[in-house]
């Protein structure tokens, strides 16, 4: 059996395994990659919700991640909640003296429920330091439209006004420094995503059209989708060929989830 792809997931702990570290390595495994992870915060969550959060010394957080990065080589990278400006600069740090491949940044602000999982100095340091570290950001619309600086789009909108937003923000995140921005659009009633990506003398752009699908068990999509992409470009995909997959595996994992607690479940990470 030939070795898989390890990828290194830098996220929170959510107790409840629908999003964060746990629901990362279940990804990881469907997408035949091995995963190993840094633990950035602690979360107390069900899935009715998170009640309360605690950051990792962001010592051990620097320290974690030398052992990982020292043992194993690295195919992609996962970053996810970062729970505060001190973890977030210590993560930059790392990542601008290591340099490892095909970093995937899930902007993690806010939890569905509302929770803040990012305060002010980590998402100024998420904006000017690891934006321009990252290969690709994979934000949802409302996340997309907070770090672009931009008003939130109305989810009851049709296509032909959102396009253009969410092109706008995209290439606002592209002069902050993105390379890459995959803007996913679960939230919207048409449920497709928009990447802009290239170089800077042949930027590109595709949409992705989707399916909303209504489900009690989306907890974690976000998460399972960064996961995702990360694992197909550690296998060789493309930007486009990994979002695709990414997302067919996201769309799959909700049409086979099974309800777990009483509030917003898990998806079926399995499939």
């Amino acid at each position: 059996m030939s070795r898989p792809p390890v990828i290194l997931s830098i996220a929170g702990y959510d107790p409840s395994s629908g999003a964060g570290i746990t629901a990362d390595i279940k990804t990881a495994a469907s997408q035949n990659c091995y995963a190993v992870t840094c633990i950035t915060a602690l979360t107390l969550q069900s899935t009715q919700g998170v009640f309360g959060t605690r950051p990792v010394e962001p010592d051990w957080v620097a320290r974690t991640l030398r052992v990982l990065t020292d043992d194993l080589e690295i195919a992609a990278v996962r970053l996810g909640m970062l729970g505060s400006g001190e973890v977030a600069a210590t993560v930059a740090d790392f990542l601008a003296e290591r340099k490892l491949p095909n970093i995937v940044l899930d902007p993690v602000i806010r939890s569905s429920s509302g929770a803040v999982l990012l305060d002010e100095p980590g998402q100024e340091v998420l904006l000017k330091r690891l934006l321009p570290l990252c290969h690709v950001i994979t934000p949802n619309v409302n996340e997309a439209a907070t770090l672009a600086g931009a008003e939130p789009v109305a989810t009851d909108s049709p296509w032909e006004e959102v396009l253009p937003r969410l092109r706008a923000m995209a290439w606002r995140l592209r002069e902050l420094g993105s390379r890459a921005v995959v803007i996913t659009g679960g939230h919207l009633p048409q449920a497709n995503d928009y990447l802009l990506y290239g170089e800077a003398a042949s930027v590109m752009e595709e949409v992705f059209p989707g399916v909303h699908l209504e489900s009690r068990s989306t907890h974690g999509t976000g998460c399972a989708f960064a996961t995702a992409l990360a694992c197909q470009l550690a296998h060789g995909a493309t930007l486009p060929e990994a979002v695709r997959a990414a997302k067919d595996y996201v769309r799959k994992a909700i049409t086979a989830s099974y309800p777990l607690g009483k509030g917003s479940g898990p998806i079926n990470h399995e499939v």
